[in-house]
């Protein structure tokens, strides 16, 4: 099965089923581990079902990438040891030194350090944009630009980007669009529907859903087009080698098969924390696109199936009283990444968003994020009361 093959069944549908065929000679309803490195060829040039090597290909990887592709509504899907190797991947292997991408104001601390010192020294140029604006993005377009990279919702500030729209104007500028589809997962929105012509994710986040794998996934659209981007990006993933083992592209795998349950309960979740945080007197604002006041909430209402487990919010008092009430939930887990089953606070300006320190992406001091896991909601409400009354 391919991801284009399996489009008229419903989500959780694809995600238990496609790439996942009950094995042929066992009749294993899950796939298998395939920890081998190599394979016996049947005479020189004669590779069983392609795989030569596990580098180019392995069988538990590919029915990872036959998954995300379906789950994305793409044509081919790609699996990375993280989600800053296939975002690499992709620069390579659709770039060269002289061209020119916009990049996000508001964008995760990782991409923009990648952007910044990995990719600019290479010889690669950027401007930085409101992504929420598609007249910023406009703007920040250069004869050069070959691709618009976005992320919706932003991380950490959680700005809505008119996908669609943002698309039209990149194409019309002869360049693509990659959205970082990680703060949605495929369950929440779905890019390439929407005109995007790559998605990336960090699979170490909601598409595994457990805190126990690190990934990356790349997925493009349909068409002649993007069927030679995703040669090009075939051709790096081997030639660069930063794969998914096939251990982390089993446990994604399994991941992906509840993330639509998974989900519902993150944004229950969250719609409930919001709720609490906005009546909290040591709360300034909250950040949440499900807010009706919350400048991309139209738009997240067209192009997202609900809102979403991510939580920012300001507090009053300052940087001091934000790193206290870090520091005081006893539920709520202090640590970096998201998207797990479990539920996590940090402080993004000393945190996920450090090397953004000092440039126009910083973010705020008095900023606090949440990854609103499923665990009983009550809670998760108590724990932030204790740590919120005592210091804010």
């Amino acid at each position: 099965m391919t991801g284009h093959d399996v489009d008229p069944l419903g989500f959780s549908s694809r995600a238990i089923h496609a790439g996942q065929d009950p094995d042929p000679t066992t009749g294993a309803v899950v796939v298998p581990i395939w920890q081998t490195s190599t394979y016996k060829q049947d005479g020189i040039g004669g590779l069983r079902g392609g795989y030569e090597y596990s580098r180019s290909a392995n069988p538990t990887r590919t029915a990872l990438e036959v998954q995300i592709a379906a789950l994305e509504a793409g044509s081919r899907g790609f699996a990375f040891a993280s989600g800053l190797a296939g975002q690499d991947t992709v620069l390579r292997s659709l770039l060269a030194p002289g061209d020119h991408v916009v990049i996000p104001a508001d964008a995760y601390g990782g991409t923009f350090r990648q952007f910044d010192k990995v990719a600019r020294p290479w010889g690669l140029d950027y401007d930085i944009a409101r992504v929420t604006s598609v007249d910023a993005v406009r703007a920040a377009l250069r004869p050069r630009t070959r691709l618009v990279w976005v992320e919706s919702p932003t991380n950490p500030l959680l700005g809505v980007a008119d996908i669609a729209a943002v698309a039209e104007v990149a194409h019309e500028a002869g360049a693509l669009l990659v959205v970082d589809n990680t703060f949605a997962s495929p369950y929440l929105q779905q890019p390439v529907s929407l005109g995007a012509d790559i998605v990336t994710h960090s699979s170490t986040k909601y598409a595994g859903g457990h805190s126990d794998v690190v990934g990356g996934l790349v997925v493009v659209g349909h068409g002649d087009d993007h069927r030679e981007l995703g040669e090009r990006i075939a051709f790096h993933q081997n030639a660069v080698g930063a794969v998914a083992g096939p251990f982390d592209s089993w446990l994604v795998q399994r991941g992906l098969k509840t993330l639509a349950v998974r989900m519902e309960r993150h944004c229950d979740n969250a719609e409930r924390v919001v709720e609490f945080l906005l009546g909290h007197p040591a709360v300034a604002q909250v950040l949440y696109p499900g807010l009706p006041d919350h400048p991309g909430h139209d738009v997240a209402v067209r192009q997202m199936r609900r809102f979403g487990g991510m939580v920012s919010f300001r507090v009053r008092g300052g940087e001091d009283v934000a790193v206290k009430v870090c520091a005081e939930t006893q539920l709520w887990t202090l640590g970096e990444s998201l998207g797990g089953v479990e539920s996590l606070i940090e402080h993004p300006a000393r945190m996920t968003h450090a090397s953004v320190a000092g440039t126009a992406l910083e973010v705020p001091a008095d900023l606090i994020r949440l990854s609103v896991g499923i665990e009983d909601v009550d809670d998760l409400i108590a724990d932030l009361a204790q740590a919120l009354d005592r210091l804010g």
